[in-house]
């Protein structure tokens, strides 16, 4: 199958937490299943790190805590050094792309190996060859004069999201290089790690940038911006919310402007009565939250996708860790059926972990990863 638009469709944990030589498939909504401290989490932590990296963070800013990343029992080699790998693979118009990279936690965080490849040609290797040097030696594909160019890059940074800015791209080995790393880092870039917070969502907000920020607080402000600006996209909104109510239908979901200059969330109900959100409860905030994220896109989630491609040629991956936590039954199917019907349309993914995965092998769409003993 040839994608359209970049998408990460492989995730490879050879060393990472409690994974060792794992891959997974993901399909365009993967539920990882199994029970607590079987690897849903780290699995889902390993691809937003891989993301913030490809959209150029450092390295410290996406491990806070390395050391907890690294297998259990690894044992230090000679020189005290232990770490982990993690990569993945990014399908799209150039076929499939692969990235693998190798993080030595200890006694330093820093990136020690790093692979780019593609249709079976290494595009792009780094190595550690100094540790008393914070640069690691890159060698990337040319197919000119020259088979490789070499130098250094930071070890602190994922290679492959700098090459776009070292590569001129005169010769077809640099295109093939540039167009493998602008696919990998624009499957990896549009990745919104969403975890609602209801104790946060209820409450009066001001108004800002519109955009919804991962714990969902900000949520009246986001209504407050796209019930105007999309009426089709809203009403769908609205039908979910409906869909997966127990009790009176919604009519309505809207922000209602308060005297101090804030902002609140209100529903309408088909009986004429009004229910500001803060009076709901825990899964329902969340249902809520979730149902507008699969709705929306990159122009209103608080994400930073590839400015360089156009938005119809992006693909943006919501990571929800505890997707059906708080949900009853007829909202997480609902939940569920929201995200597969949104993903056939190209536009949205959904990677996330649920623990109990007996009610989601019901639905046609979704890619089911079983994980434990």
């Amino acid at each position: 199958m040839r994608y359209i638009r970049p998408c990460v469709t492989e995730l490879r944990l050879s060393a990472f937490a409690g994974h060792r030589r794992a891959r997974f498939t993901l399909g365009a909504v993967t539920l990882f299943v199994g029970d607590s401290g079987s690897g849903k989490s780290s699995a889902l932590r390993a691809y937003e790190a891989l993301a913030r990296l490809g959209g150029g963070a450092r390295l410290g800013e996406v491990f806070a805590d390395p050391v907890a990343c690294v297998p259990q029992g690894a044992r230090p080699d000679a020189q005290r050094r232990r770490g982990f790998r993690i990569g993945c693979t990014a399908d799209g118009p150039g076929g499939p792309v692969l990235l693998d990279v190798a993080v030595q936690a200890e006694p330093e965080l820093r990136i020690v190996g790093e692979r780019l490849s593609a249709g079976g040609v290494v595009l792009l290797e780094s190595a550690l060859r100094d540790p008393g040097r914070r640069t690691v030696q890159a060698a990337w594909h040319t197919g000119g004069a020259a088979p490789v160019t070499r130098a250094p890059l930071p070890d602190d940074r994922l290679g492959t999201a700098l090459l776009p800015l070292r590569v001129a791209g005169k010769t077809d080995g640099q295109r093939q290089v540039l167009a493998a790393a602008e696919q990998m880092v624009v499957a990896l870039r549009s990745v919104f790690a969403c975890d609602p917070q209801p104790d946060w969502m209820g409450s009066p907000v001001p108004t800002g940038s519109g955009r919804l920020l991962a714990g969902c607080d900000n949520l009246a402000d986001v209504l407050w911006r796209t019930r105007e600006e999309c009426g089709r996209r809203h009403a769908q909104l609205v039908a979910a919310l409906s869909a997966g109510s127990a009790g009176r239908p919604v009519v309505d979901l809207r922000a209602e402007p308060l005297d101090d200059g804030t902002v609140r969330a209100v529903l309408d109900r088909a009986d004429g009565t009004r229910t500001e959100l803060s009076r709901l409860g825990y899964g329902e905030l969340r249902y809520v939250a979730l149902a507008l994220v699969l709705l929306t896109g990159p122009g209103v989630l608080d994400v930073d996708p590839a400015g360089e491609v156009p938005a119809a040629m992006q693909t943006l991956t919501l990571l929800a860790d505890g997707l059906d936590r708080g949900l009853d039954v007829r909202q997480r199917a609902e939940l569920l059926r929201l995200a597969v019907r949104m993903a056939e349309r190209g536009h949205i993914r959904c990677v996330g972990a649920v623990s109990d995965g007996s009610w989601v092998a019901r639905t046609d769409g979704a890619t089911v990863v079983h994980l434990g003993p």
